[in-house]
């Protein structure tokens, strides 16, 4: 499927330059044949790793429809907050979002769980398997669609890890933490004595600066490496707090019910390309995002040892079943995790 869909591209992409060159530039084209005007709000700032591959969703839906779709990317702190994403999408204010769904836990409880609880699998095949073949993906697309929106296409980042201003030893070190951990990963830290904070991605940095925060969780390793939080935390905890991360695309449903048939469909497409893009390119980048950090002072914890392990573990789980009674999208995709 995923080869098709390169294929797809391609040929589509091939096809509207050669139309707008005729008419004498892409830009050109794209200005004079947009049917749709999008404006698309992420949760990175310009210049990031996944900015950029952000960056790229949009430049194909614009290619991939031979101009008929403009969309002006919106990198963090750019006209909406982090937080308001969901929100702007729903109204209307833009046409489509990506988010980091523990930022709007009280609007979109199921998407707590869709990101992935702690305690849950790292494996992508899995994981996929859950989302395309076990239901997760039904679920999803109802869960989205009772609050105005088209679920896409998701896609995996890797795993979650801590990053503190002092090391952690064992895990009595986490008690009296202020941690930046929104949503359930928040639970998560409390059940181990720490006081979770939320705060958004581009408000971590000043938090480690100024001692708001003791330490603080990203959305991934290489996060922590774009932020530049090793320059005011440099330990990083072994242990992950969520195996994998599985994040949303989603699209305004009235924008999406004026699209015809083939405009859907090429955003389906460019959609799909863009979640392979993200899982191919977070493998390569993490291994180095590691190096980058390692060479300007971060630490390792020590190994846990097994107690810690399972205080871990059983603090992860706990949660499962609290999170199962959110409401009736977040029962349905714990009822179905449970019955893997």
């Amino acid at each position: 499927m995923l080869n098709f869909l390169g294929k797809f591209k391609k040929q589509i992409v091939t096809g509207s330059l050669a139309a707008a060159l005729t008419i004498g530039s892409v830009a050109t084209s794209t200005a004079q044949a947009a049917e749709h005007n999008w404006r698309f709000a992420n949760l990175y700032t310009r210049g990031t790793a996944f900015g950029e591959v952000y960056g790229n969703l949009a430049k194909n839906i614009e290619e991939m429809s031979g101009g008929r779709i403009k969309v002006k990317m919106m990198y963090a702190g750019e006209g909406v907050d982090t937080k308001g994403i969901l929100g702007a999408v729903k109204t209307g204010l833009i046409t489509m979002g990506a988010t980091f769904q523990p930022m709007n836990a009280g609007e979109l409880p199921a998407g707590i769980v869709e990101v992935g609880l702690p305690g849950g699998t790292s494996d992508v095949a899995e994981l996929s398997t859950l989302f395309h073949e076990k239901g997760w993906g039904d679920v999803l697309t109802k869960a989205y669609g009772e609050q105005g929106l088209v679920w896409l296409d998701p896609y995996i980042q890797p795993p979650v890890y801590l990053l503190t201003k002092k090391p952690i030893n064992t895990i009595a070190d986490f008690e009296g933490l202020k941690l930046r951990a929104p949503g359930a990963y928040g639970k998560f830290v409390r059940e181990l004595g720490a006081s979770p904070v939320s705060l958004t991605w581009s408000e971590i940095y000043t938090g480690l600066a100024t001692g708001v925060i003791d330490g603080s969780i990203g959305s991934n390793l290489i996060d922590h490496r774009d932020g530049n939080h090793v320059e005011v935390a440099k330990y990083m905890y072994r242990l992950p707090l969520a195996g994998a991360q599985v994040l949303p695309v989603f699209v305004n449903q009235k924008a999406w019910n004026k699209l015809p048939a083939d405009l859907k469909a090429i955003v389906k497409a460019a959609t799909s390309v863009h979640a392979r893009e993200q899982m191919t390119k977070s493998r390569l980048w993490e291994a180095q995002a590691v190096a980058d950090m390692e060479a300007k002072g971060m630490k390792w914890s020590p190994a846990p040892s097994d107690a810690d392990k399972a205080q871990w573990s059983k603090a992860g789980e706990s949660l499962w079943a609290e999170y199962a009674k959110e409401d009736k999208f977040s029962k349905e995709l714990i009822d179905l995790l449970s019955a893997k």
